[in-house]
């Protein structure tokens, strides 16, 4: 039986799902809609707490929500998305813009997550549960693109897969030189395994024993 979740977002994609079989845009659906079913994947609330509890020593308690925003720009979808510890939700350390947009190469079509920072990020905490304040309050220009930070995804079975590309992700936090994502995205979990890595190619962050799961949430 479906979750809450899983119906919800079903029926929010109405016939997109069911047009045929969701291995690749070519057998039945249109880039656009496949668009359509990543914004709606991605979006929602998330918790690892049930991931913690089981492996408390390796994984800890996180809290992520992903919101629609500028929902009548066309250059969309842009999303903003909110990372913060269960224990301290009011001070999220992670806060992000994507804006999700379509590739094709060689008649292979890739979906691209890119990546944002945002001007003083603390004083937008909380704002994925009232996403209409973004407009007016922050655009696209205000943004900084995060070069090479992109996350390039494929649609396959139904799962959106993807990663960083190469080293081109800069990071130095914690002495590291440059950062990875991992992703996969299904209807009901996120799976994100971030890691940093110095100058040598040794991890020096981020989980070492596999990606953090994140259980979609119903409100």
């Amino acid at each position: 039986m479906l979750t809450r979740s899983l119906t919800a977002i079903l029926l929010t994609l109405g016939p997109l799902i069911f047009t045929g079989c969701a291995s690749t845009p070519r057998e039945g659906r249109s880039d656009s809609m496949n668009l359509v079913m990543l914004r709606e994947v991605l979006t929602g609330s998330f918790s690892s707490a049930a991931q913690a509890q089981q492996d408390p020593e390796n994984y800890f308690d996180i809290r992520l929500h992903a919101t629609e925003i500028w929902t009548d720009r066309e250059d969309g979808p842009w999303l903003y998305v909110e990372q913060a510890a269960g224990s301290a939700l009011q001070r999220p350390y992670r806060q992000r813009v994507y804006r999700l947009s379509t590739r094709t190469d060689a008649d292979t079509t890739r979906y691209i997550s890119s990546v944002y920072t945002m001007p003083d990020a603390l004083s937008y905490a909380g704002w994925w549960s009232t996403p209409d304040w973004f407009d007016g309050a922050l655009s696209p220009e205000d943004l900084s693109l995060r070069e090479g930070c992109s996350i390039v995804l494929r649609l396959e079975d139904g799962v959106f897969l993807g990663s960083t590309l190469g080293e081109g992700c800069s990071s130095e936090l914690a002495g590291a030189s440059y950062a990875t994502s991992e992703v996969v995205l299904t209807l009901d979990r996120l799976e994100t395994w971030d890691r940093g890595y110095d100058d040598r190619g040794e991890q020096v962050w981020g989980a070492t024993e596999g990606p953090y799961v994140f259980d979609r949430v119903v409100e």
